[in-house]
Parts: structure tokens; C-alpha cells; sequence
């Protein structure tokens, strides 16, 4: 039986964090992505605020920037509605990362993956949304059991 592939909404921690380290899980996980192993999304507020960072710390880097989402073949979701950004903040009171959640609940993903820790991983148990919240390395260990299970 073939699994779908996972979709899976990235913060923009994340993405940040795989521009900067070739060798860590958040790379590792735009590797499978291109592997074609699990499909990654961004929503536009993390795309831009991604753009922001990049310019700002490290402008260098904009080319690998472009070249990991290309690479990966990024998936952008549509801008949240009224009703997903008001149910995101009952969960996350800080708006930048509310309108992340509303873009990963519009994007309707298995996984958001953040490094995140005070607004999505201390409080992943308590935002009863139908995906999962955690890290790089919690999905990629979620994968190799997985796999050692077939």
C-alpha cells in the first residue's frame, strides 16, 4: 500500500534555520521534501517574513534562499479567512504568529514544524487542531519509526 506524502507547513524559524545550516534537521527536511518524501508548505506571512530576515541579517544568502524553495517545490497556501485568523488567536495571542497558525490551518497540513518554543511548543498540547506541532528532529524521528514499522 503507498502512503500519501505528508504536507507539511513550515514556520519561518524553520526555513531561516535551513538557509543557515547545511547539516541540520530543518535542511534535512526541504532534502526529503526534494526527495519527494513529504511535500513542504509556507503560507505568504512566512515567505515575506523570511524575505524580511534574510535581508536584513544575512542578504547573502537570498540566492539560497530561492534555490531551497525551488529545490524543495515549496507550496504557498492561500491567505487564512476571518474565521481561521479568529480561531488562531484563540490559541496564540502574539498577531505574527496567530496569522502563521491561521496560514498553516487554511493550508490544512498534517505537521507545522517550528523551533518556536514559546508560542507553539510549550503549548502544542493545548491548540487541539487537526495536525501536529514539533520540531524538525520530532518529524524526522516520526518518519524513521514510521518507517521501521513497514
Amino acid at each position: 500500500m503507498i502512503q500519501k506524502s505528508l504536507r507539511i507547513f513550515l514556520d519561518t524559524s524553520v526555513v531561516i534555520a535551513a538557509i543557515l545550516s547545511s547539516s541540520g534537521g530543518a535542511r534535512k527536511l526541504f532534502q526529503l521534501a526534494e526527495a519527494r518524501v513529504i511535500r513542504l508548505v509556507v503560507g505568504p506571512t512566512v515567505l515575506q517574513e523570511c524575505d524580511e530576515v534574510i535581508r536584513r541579517k544575512a542578504p547573502g544568502t537570498l540566492p539560497r534562499l530561492a534555490q531551497l524553495l525551488a529545490a524543495a517545490r515549496i507550496e504557498t497556501s492561500s491567505a487564512p479567512s476571518a474565521r481561521q485568523i479568529k480561531t488562531a488567536q484563540s490559541y496564540v495571542h502574539y498577531s505574527p504568529d496567530a496569522r502563521v497558525l491561521a496560514e498553516a490551518i487554511q493550508a490544512k497540513p498534517d505537521w507545522i514544524i517550528t523551533h518556536d518554543k514559546e508560542h507553539f511548543l510549550k503549548n502544542r498540547d493545548k491548540i487541539t487542531l487537526p495536525f501536529e506541532i514539533g520540531t524538525p528532529g520530532d518529524l524526522i524521528q516520526r518518519l524513521k519509526d514510521d518507517f521501521t514499522l513497514l
